[in-house]
């Protein structure tokens, strides 16, 4: 009994010590990037989040004071960068002075605290503690989420608000919950509003998250879906309205959209994705009678233009479509990337990705197309948002929210591999201790 409390005690350890490795690891981040927002591999947008949070501190709003990326002239609106990701600086500059160190180091504890605790408390409920424990201690010591956890950028909020997201619907889906489920509710609507509000292709989503979790519970949960849907939409609302003043046009939240869309099916990948050009090339793209157009109608001309490229040959977006599976899932070093994006690929994603094949194969195992299974969601969740980037534009970066999910199932499959060794390791210490007693008796 005693040993028992005391594995029990060791147990509730395992995970503080994961969170504080996972904040201390990140930190180390922090101490990469420093105070300044310079040119480093993939984070490239932080110059913009940290350039616009200045300008609408100085009174300016969400404008920029010289040609900006893409091609959104000095002092005309701006809506191509997440208002909410943008007012967390702002936040963060005005009470502690523009110092982004500060910016960084906040959120790297906001983030290395709950992306583990997030990835754990989903593996547990899915699978077993266990598994939860090793996904969100895998989760901790993941080299493109430690990279990114410190970069001014959207990425590291959004990929914990979409766990946050996947946790309580998976809660709220739960017949078992039905005390909390108004509670539920509320959380699934807030953390579904961070998330859409920082990226708004995550809305896409949102109605196959709410059709699970609507048909898993036999329709008793409609009334909650509404509550979190009705929470979704009053914060995208405003927002909506705040465009609609600045370009007399709909605009829901962002407008890069269209811009991505054409660019990554521009006819300059011929059938083989590009996974990066450079800034001027992208520039040149967009002709040049449409860089007139304010920001909200260019991405609708370039929407239309995309959708063109499709129609005038499919067989070549397929070609292309399927090309770009090499880039959303690259994990081998290559000599066009930088030593650090070399390191971060091969020892994060080239590492797990035996152990998450693995794991999804068990997983896939014990399913069976039951489809109210929880790991049905995290499914859904996967296919689609891979299927999303494949259609329009694939980099590794884009694949990390998949990433976060992913892990559950690296920790399944570790599981499954050393949980049988640790069960011979015990019987034989057992027995070990069973022939000294037995010995020692003898003896006496």
């Amino acid at each position: 009994m005693v040993k028992r409390i005391l594995y029990r005690k060791m147990d509730n350890l395992y995970l503080p010590i994961i969170l504080i490795v996972s904040v201390v690891l990140r930190l180390g981040s922090v101490a990469y990037f420093g105070n300044d927002v310079i040119g480093l591999p993939g984070v490239h947008d932080q110059f913009s989040y940290h350039y616009l949070s200045l300008r609408v501190l100085d009174g300016f709003g969400f404008t920029f004071g010289e040609p900006w990326w893409p091609v959104t002239p000095p002092g005309e609106p701006t809506a191509h960068w997440s208002y909410l990701y943008t007012s967390y600086l702002i936040g963060v500059y005005g009470l502690f002075g523009r110092f982004p160190l500060v910016a960084r180091i906040i959120q790297v504890v906001f983030v290395g605290t709950l992306h583990p605790y997030l990835t754990y408390k989903i593996g547990e409920r899915v699978y077993s503690k266990t598994v939860g424990l090793i996904a969100a201690g895998w989760s901790a010591v993941y080299i493109y989420f430690i990279y990114y956890s410190a970069a001014l950028m959207t990425e590291p909020v959004y990929i914990t608000a979409i766990l946050a997201s996947i946790y309580f619907a998976l809660k709220l889906s739960d017949s078992a919950d039905d005390e909390n489920q108004w509670r539920n509710a509320i959380l699934l609507g807030v953390c579904l509003a961070i998330t859409v509000l920082l990226r708004q292709l995550f809305v896409l989503f949102v109605p196959f998250m709410f059709l699970w979790i609507w048909w898993n519970s036999n329709w008793k949960k409609t009334i909650h879906l509404v509550i979190a849907g009705l929470i979704l939409v009053g914060s995208v609302l405003p927002l909506t309205a705040f465009n609609y003043t600045r370009f007399n046009q709909f605009v829901l939240l962002n407008t890069n959209a269209g811009f991505a869309f054409f660019w990554g099916n521009h006819p300059i990948h011929g059938t083989k994705f590009i996974p990066i050009l450079d800034n001027d090339t992208y520039r040149d793209l967009i002709p040049q009678e449409l860089h007139s157009l304010s920001e909200a109608d260019l991405e609708d001309e370039l929407m239309d233009r995309a959708m063109q490229f499709i129609v005038d040959d499919p067989v070549r977006y397929a070609q292309l479509s399927a090309s770009r599976i090499v880039s959303y899932f690259m994990f081998w070093p290559s000599s066009q990337s930088s030593l650090i994006s070399n390191i971060s690929r091969v020892l994060s994603f080239g590492v797990a990705l035996p152990f998450i094949i693995y794991g999804l194969w068990l997983s896939l195992k014990r399913w069976r197309f039951n489809m109210r299974r929880p790991e049905t969601l995290l499914y859904l969740f996967m296919g689609f948002y891979t299927c999303i980037h494949l259609l329009s534009w694939a980099l590794v970066r884009y694949r990390l929210p998949v990433d976060a999910v992913f892990l559950v199932f690296s920790g399944l499959a570790l599981v499954q591999l050393f949980e049988p060794m640790a069960e011979k390791y015990k019987a034989s210490r057992s027995v070990s201790t069973t022939n000294s007693k037995l010995v020692s008796r003898d003896l006496g």
